[in-house]
């Protein structure tokens, strides 16, 4: 079991789980070894590897994973049936720290459609589970499906019988997407004050991005005393994805005040975003968050003027904090004469007051014809229009 650090947040990556539920996104075994071996580099406490029974195909990449990682803990996920448990059990053989997943739903939604149950055989299904697995391994987790919309007293009731079964780490996913952050903050908050036994396990916020509400859900989670956040490389996973480690990270890099850190080594971000990018053939949205391309890209004048006079006015990450190449000055028909005297003392162009005034007219009629400048259309620019006039 991982060591109580009330200041550490564990980081559970499953890009290799449910990051690789997204259709066209599947991956062979020496791929998804390849970037297990790239979250181990970053620094990631657990790598859920797979759902060893639902394809030979995942079982072996289990057991191959579990062969060639050493530091993070190697993590199986199962439903709630002894089958399942036995074979993340075989699947985890080799694993130097093996974790077992398992769970059932939580909402009354999923116990009368899903399950066709009562509260009663589901609960006694959860504690079983949990017992099963606790004989294979000591680092259980337990997740309460679709816990976004569970009554909350049958939850707490839930997560206090597993955590007595055995249960080390209790999942509390958005499994839908559901929440609005003051919810799911609530939701953990509830379980910390009402689960009397709840100072045995770590809590664990899964949540899903439907409403794009997936990375603020998981901050208020722990804001409100979870200490495990599980997400993905880039935010990928079903449907409109899971919460980005990403963003997770640097919130609380940045965010000093909530005194909370990780372990992960964040100048590795920007390779294994790529990375991931790549192997799944996944895109990354220009604007996304931390890891997309226009990130650290400054287009408009005033932004530019203002960055170029002291970074910090309009960047609170520095791209190298990241991995990132650098800050981006993007030359555009909404750029200033700063943005382009930058660029100009760049080539070699060191250019007086009036010169620059000359260009920079020069410039805008090109910028206002072309989607972006280059550094071939800069120096054209300063050949046209500053050549000597002959006599």
């Amino acid at each position: 079991m991982m060591l109580h650090d009330p200041n550490r947040v564990h980081i559970f990556d499953t890009t290799l789980r449910d990051g690789e539920q997204v259709p066209g996104c599947q991956l062979s075994t020496p791929q998804k070894i390849e970037i297990a071996k790239s979250l181990e580099l970053l620094g990631v406490d657990v790598i859920e590897a797979g759902f060893p029974v639902s394809s030979p195909g995942d079982f072996n990449s289990v057991i191959e994973l579990s062969k060639a990682v050493n530091d993070p803990i190697i993590c199986a996920l199962t439903r709630a049936n002894k089958n399942d448990i036995d074979v993340a059990a075989d699947a985890l053989r080799y694993a130097k720290r093996p974790r077992i997943h398992t769970g059932i739903g939580a909402s009354d939604m999923h116990i009368k459609t899903k399950f066709n149950s009562t509260r009663e055989e589901i609960l006694e299904r959860a504690i079983e589970a949990v017992k099963h697995a606790k004989k294979y391994v000591e680092d259980v987790e337990f997740y309460a499906e679709d816990a976004g919309r569970a009554d909350i007293e049958y939850l707490a009731k839930m997560i206090e019988a597993v955590i007595a079964a055995g249960a080390t780490v209790v999942n509390i996913p958005d499994t839908n997407g559901y929440c609005l952050p003051d919810q799911y903050g609530s939701k953990i908050l509830y379980l910390k004050e009402n689960v009397k036994n709840i100072d045995k396990a770590i809590i664990s916020c899964h949540c899903h991005n439907d409403l794009g509400l997936a990375t603020a859900n998981s901050i208020a989670g722990l804001q409100n005393g979870a200490r495990q956040v599980e997400c993905t490389i880039n935010g990928i996973g079903e449907r409109a994805g899971n919460t980005s480690m990403e963003e997770v990270v640097m919130i609380l890099k940045t965010h000093k005040t909530l005194g909370l850190y990780t372990n992960i080594n964040t100048q590795g971000i920007y390779e294994i975003s790529h990375q991931v990018r790549n192997q799944m053939n996944m895109p990354v949205q220009p604007n996304k968050a931390i890891v997309g391309a226009n990130a650290f890209a400054h287009s408009s004048g005033i932004h530019q003027d203002g960055f170029l006079k002291n970074r910090e006015n309009y960047e609170i990450i520095r791209p190298e904090d990241v991995g990132f190449p650098d800050a981006t000055i993007v030359l555009t028909a909404r750029s200033g004469r700063h943005a382009l005297k930058h660029h100009l003392d760049r080539l070699g162009h060191h250019l007086d007051k009036e010169q620059l005034a000359v260009v920079y007219t020069a410039f805008l009629n090109l910028a206002d014809k072309k989607q972006g400048i280059d550094d071939t259309d800069l120096n054209e620019l300063v050949a046209v229009h500053l050549a000597p006039k002959s006599s």
